[in-house]
């Protein structure tokens, strides 16, 4: 079926046509986090100079800044093809002897929230990782028996927010681990005016850069900013992104000059309002504005600590003194 319609100079599709669309193919259509990139570039060209697969990589890093989009490239650039997974839905090990089994040599097998993979799939992971082996156990208890299987030669690229929760055995398998950082204003307005030229969309320099000031040093909040502002233009300004339909489109969005969003001012208002500033634990703050715990420390948290709102301590979060100062709150909580 055909996702693709017309409207006037628009090609629409669905987001996640489109989020293919825009992701680049090649290490140097890839914006930012340059020392990744141009590490991973080196060592790309190596192997193959040695006509080898490459090492196994481990990017990790808050959500939203390449990690998927870096694991296609380096199938690319390697010539090879990409499998992808991701750590929840590898339960069994017949999960994962079925996808390494369809494997061909120097294939990308791509696990996304690898630290999310169940313990003992991490065992039955390491021959492969190691020797391109798998061992498995068939038939019942009393009467199993082992077998291994070869594997032909692959790279691994695990993509984690939380590097910290993955098993000391497994990390220590991968012999290329690189974090990938929040991005700059002016990165972000790169990868803006590019979506914009790939989706022929017409973009205006200043509205490129409020955009890119409120994407919280995401791509991913970027391009899903960029996508929404877009359907204001399409609609109010004959499909023209200027600084005021970005205005507009933001304000609507509630998104404000820092990049928060609701769920951002709900976390620092029960902070300061319902726990005196803190300290407070994170599963406090979660079930007080009914949010999942992995969605604040994942998606909320880095960001809000990066630009100094919040402190993580041993015994919780704080908000700072620039919290208060963003909400218009004093200390003894009177606005």
């Amino acid at each position: 079926m055909n996702n693709e319609s017309v409207v006037g100079n628009y090609s629409l599709f669905d987001d996640n046509e489109i989020d293919n669309t825009i992701r680049p193919e090649t290490i140097d259509e890839y914006i930012g986090q340059t020392d990744v990139k141009e590490n991973i570039k080196v060592f790309i060209e190596a192997a193959k100079m040695r006509k080898e697969p490459l090492d196994h990589v481990l990017l990790y890093g808050p959500p939203g800044l390449g990690k998927t989009t870096l694991a296609f490239i380096i199938a690319h650039e390697m010539g090879t093809n990409i499998k992808t997974a991701s750590g929840p839905s590898i339960e069994k090990s017949g999960d994962l002897a079925a996808i390494l089994s369809s494997l061909e040599p120097g294939d990308v097998l791509f696990i996304d929230e690898i630290h999310r993979m169940p313990r003992y799939i991490e065992e039955i992971l390491y021959p492969a990782m190691e020797d391109f082996s798998l061992d498995i156990i068939i038939g019942s208890e009393g009467n199993s028996r082992n077998i291994r299987i070869d594997l032909p030669p692959f790279t691994l690229v695990g993509a984690t927010t939380r590097a910290g929760d993955l098993s000391s055995p497994l990390r220590d398998r991968f012999g290329i681990v690189s974090k990938l950082q929040f991005y700059t204003v002016s990165e972000l307005e790169s990868i803006i005016k590019r979506t914009a030229r790939v989706l022929n969309v017409q973009i205006e320099d200043d509205a490129a850069f409020e955009l890119a000031k409120r994407s919280r040093g995401t791509p991913r909040i970027a391009n899903r900013l960029f996508k929404r502002v877009r359907d204001f233009a399409l609609v109010k300004n004959n499909g023209i992104v200027n600084l005021d339909i970005t205005l507009e489109a933001l304000d609507r969005l509630k998104v404000d000059y820092l990049g928060l969003d609701n769920t951002d001012r709900e976390l620092l208002l029960a902070i300061i309002n319902k726990f005196n500033g803190g300290p407070v634990g994170v599963e406090a703050i979660a079930s007080s504005i009914g949010e999942e715990v992995t969605t604040i420390e994942d998606v909320c948290e880095p960001y809000l600590l990066q630009i100094g709102l919040i402190k993580r301590t041993s015994r919780g979060r704080v908000a700072t003194d620039k919290a208060y100062d963003l909400l218009g709150i004093d200390k003894k909580g009177s606005k």
